[in-house]
């Protein structure tokens, strides 16, 4: 066997799963016209064009469908067999990719990151964070973090935080202007701000008391995606921001935010770091879940 086109091979692989030389280039670390160079390489070696290229996509031939449909379980098998032998140094170590929701990356992991980083250092650690619903397999990544009713059937699940809340909230110069809303219904007379999913849809502000759930279509000068603009605003006095406790919990504290409707405000099932189930666990992903699983370990030295 002709073991020369395997690290071309791989490339080819990883640039039709991205769809993209410039993300696999920066996933690889590399420039994009060394994965170009590498792709020509195996394509005149084959005699075949793998890729179809424009200036604005990537995407494989039928020759490179084939090959790539080929490719994908060996690749796996092979990052398998590495992990299995990485399993065998004295401390983790590798890349490990990770896809979060915003918020999840602001309320869970930057409280522990440093600790993990000191505790692991061989270990090069990459956060996306993405509110959209990713499809962590087909963006290369290795776990990803979200709320558990987003997650699907087929992955591997373990709790990361307790039970959360969503919370409304206000400055009190806002509530002593307009004061506070008594019920749900309220808060249609009230200046609300809007957080909108990369789907286009907008965040409902949903309430549950005993049972008994109300959903609110508010209105008001502000939509973002962006929580931290929105909790800004509230801070400010501008109107009402409905955001999970953990991120405005410090400002509640110290009286800078006051909650509203807090009998309408249930917790609920918070978040888990997830992965799929027929994956081999990287020693990497396994000390970052021992790490992180709901409640906290003990933070001993590995």
């Amino acid at each position: 066997m002709d073991r020369r086109p395997l690290p071309d091979l791989a490339v080819f692989a990883l640039v039709a799963e991205r769809r993209s030389f410039r993300r696999a280039a920066a996933e690889l670390g590399v420039s994009a016209s060394a994965l170009s160079h590498a792709i020509r390489n195996i394509e005149t070696r084959l005699g075949v064009r793998l890729l179809h290229r424009t200036t604005r996509s990537v995407a494989p031939t039928e020759a490179g469908e084939r090959l790539l449909a080929r490719l994908a379980p060996a690749l796996a098998d092979i990052d398998e067999a590495l992990n299995e032998v990485a399993s065998f140094r004295d401390r983790p170590s590798g890349r490990l990719r990770l896809n979060m929701a915003r918020s999840a990356a602001r309320m869970l992991i930057a409280p522990e990151v440093g600790g993990f980083l000191k505790a692991y250092p061989d270990i090069r650690l990459e956060i996306v964070t993405d509110d959209g619903l990713v499809d962590i397999v087909a963006g290369g990544f290795d776990a990803g973090l979200r709320l558990g009713e987003s997650l699907q059937a087929d992955m591997i699940a373990v709790p990361v935080s307790g039970d959360v809340r969503l919370v409304a909230v206000g400055s009190p110069d806002y509530l002593r202007r307009c004061g506070a809303p008594a019920s749900p219904a309220d808060l249609t007379g009230h200046v609300c701000f809007r957080t909108r999913f990369p789907s286009g849809a907008m965040f409902p502000w949903e309430f549950e008391r005993r049972g008994e759930t109300a959903v609110v279509h508010v209105d008001g000068p502000l939509v973002s995606d962006e929580a931290e603009v929105i909790r800004q605003a509230a801070l400010q006095g501008a109107g009402l921001a409905f955001l999970f406790e953990g991120l405005v919990q410090a400002e509640i504290a110290d009286g800078r935010l006051v909650q509203v409707l807090p009998d309408w405000c249930e917790s609920f099932p918070g978040f888990f770091l997830y992965y799929p189930s027929r994956r081999q666990v990287s020693p990497a992903l396994r000390a970052f879940i021992d790490w992180m699983r709901w409640p906290r370990p003990s933070r001993r030295a590995p």
